[in-house]
């Protein structure tokens, strides 16, 4: 079983790391939609790695599963690492994918609710 504690932590000094170097390392070489993309990449990597440590947590008291995590980490890698792509170059048809990411979120969260009814009944 993976420790998604862990996993989440680690995503959480990621999106520190990363969102100071789009503060303070892109600004001279990044146009203003470069920095748009790192900024929303950045956001949506803290907001789901606080989720995925909330699950995380709800795993280890079995009100969800390893489908939610895996969701969520797979979507959040999609999305924000084709953003962080784009801003550092990547083609901007690359672009095509981040919506793949964002899909497989919100299947996270909606599979965590699914499970969550599943435990109340």
């Amino acid at each position: 079983m993976v420790n998604w504690i862990g996993v989440a932590a680690i995503n959480l000094a990621i999106a520190v790391t990363l969102g100071a170097f789009g503060a303070h390392g892109l600004k001279r070489i990044a146009s203003t939609q470069q920095l748009e993309w790192w900024h929303t990449a950045t956001l949506y990597l803290f907001i789901h790695a606080l989720g995925l440590l909330v699950v995380g947590l709800l795993l280890r008291l079995n009100y969800a599963t390893q489908t939610t995590a895996w969701l969520l980490q797979i979507g959040v890698i999609i999305f924000a690492g084709s953003l962080y792509a784009m801003t550092l170059g990547a083609p901007r048809w690359f672009g095509a994918v981040t919506p793949i990411g964002g899909v497989l979120m919100i299947a996270g969260w909606v599979w965590l609710a699914v499970t969550a009814f599943r435990v109340s009944n």
